[in-house]
């Protein structure tokens, strides 16, 4: 084990211990929706995060926007320490969802007094903010709202009404945590939040999980995936910012200069038909596959399945959860140079940062590592990079630190 990952597995299991030894910390937390009906970086991360906080000392009552929540995730002897609600269903009206979200955050707090809210999506965020001059306000930021919805078409008043209600929750919260310097910049510039109310945790990944998979040629048959074709996978949400749209303008000259390559594109969204006529128009479909939705356990075979991974954002990453999951499964993630993507693999390679988010860069970085002109690291590299900075006992433990440093 590296110095790094020695050194966090040691903090991990301090704080551990603290934190067996505090008075367990109870949290209001609300989400934006389940992670088993709703791909996204945001409804994994709460997932997980939902999961690992009472091993920290921490209980999570959870609401959501699903059809159907898990109820109980975590009990300690009669005590539930992690329970997911759903309070509206996704497809609702927003008006309606939000409604909801209030109604279901006074219900909860009548029903106990937590001695944190934490808000992952500013829009149902809002409906803490009543109580958030009584009980402290922690912000889980993922994305500016607004901004997001603005590339993906909406139109001015709508934008500007969401990053009214973004900046209003961002403001009132006692601490925003952050998943990379660049979003700690955003915030602080595009909302106003004082630099020193932001804190800085990454995401995190189930490293000890990724290690039991299988090799990749069994991940390849389970999938029913080509054998021996150089493989690259693009985990991503079927919208403009994400830049699908460049990447497969790119696989021309990469199917030219690697002729069995096998591109695999996993993730939904509301572009997945107009990529898919863009295939076959382009005559890609014996290269390029649209996968869909792919539930938690088969994408961690696809991770390990896949010879690179990337991810070719044009604007608005924070992170990109899906590096370190494929770095925890031994494949190394080419990344385009937006937001905070370069901070989650600059320290293992900084040849895995393209040099922009053009379709000429991206085939150029894909050509190069196929090609081996670059010499891409080693599975164990991935590995051990992934353990020493997202591990997922680590980050739980950084954010639980947080939530008892706003409480106390």
């Amino acid at each position: 084990m590296s110095a790094d990952a020695t050194a966090a597995a040691t903090a991990a299991g301090t704080a551990a211990a603290t934190a067996a030894r505090a008075p367990r910390l109870h949290t209001l937390q609300i989400g934006l929706g389940w992670q088993g009906e709703e791909a996204g970086g945001l409804n994994r991360y709460f997932a997980a995060l939902a999961e690992r906080l009472p091993a920290q000392g921490v209980s999570v009552e959870g609401l959501v926007a699903a059809t159907r929540a898990p109820g109980t995730l975590r009990q300690d002897g009669g005590e539930v320490t992690a329970r997911i609600t759903a309070f509206a269903s996704p497809a609702a009206s927003t008006v309606a969802r939000v409604l909801a979200a209030r109604r279901a955050v006074r219900r909860a707090i009548a029903a106990r007094r937590p001695d944190v809210l934490v808000s992952h999506f500013a829009p149902y965020g809002a409906a803490l903010l009543p109580y958030a001059g009584r009980i402290p306000l922690v912000v889980q930021f993922h994305g500016p709202w607004a901004d997001e919805s603005r590339t993906e078409g909406r139109g001015a008043v709508s934008a500007w009404w969401r990053a009214r209600l973004e900046r209003t929750v961002y403001r009132r919260a006692a601490r925003c945590i952050v998943l990379s310097e660049a979003f700690a910049t955003l915030l602080q510039q595009r909302y106003g939040v004082p630099r020193e109310r932001i804190v800085v945790i990454p995401g995190g990944v189930d490293v000890g999980a990724m290690l039991a998979l299988p090799s990749r040629a069994d991940a390849r048959a389970a999938l029913g995936w080509p054998a021996t074709a150089p493989t690259v996978l693009a985990v991503r949400r079927l919208v403009r910012r994400t830049g699908i749209d460049r990447l497969l303008a790119a696989v021309p000259r990469l199917r030219a200069a690697v002729p069995q390559v096998q591109m695999m594109i996993a993730g939904d969204g509301p572009e997945r038909a107009a990529y898919a006529a863009r295939i076959a128009d382009a005559g890609l479909d014996g290269c390029v596959r649209l996968l869909g939705f792919v539930p938690e356990e088969r994408l961690a075979l696809a991770y390990r399945a896949a010879d690179l991974s990337v991810v070719p954002t044009v604007a608005l990453e924070g992170f990109g959860l899906i590096v370190p999951e494929s770095l925890a499964a031994g494949t190394p993630a080419l990344v385009t140079p937006v937001g905070g993507l370069p901070e989650t693999v600059r320290a293992l390679d900084p040849q895995l940062v393209l040099r922009d988010s053009t379709p000429d860069a991206i085939a150029d970085g894909l050509i190069a590592a196929l090609r081996g002109v670059h010499r891409l690291p080693s599975a164990d590299r991935c590995v051990a990079h992934a353990r020493a900075h997202f591990d997922w006992t680590t980050i739980a433990a950084q954010v639980a630190d947080q939530l008892r440093a706003v409480a106390a």
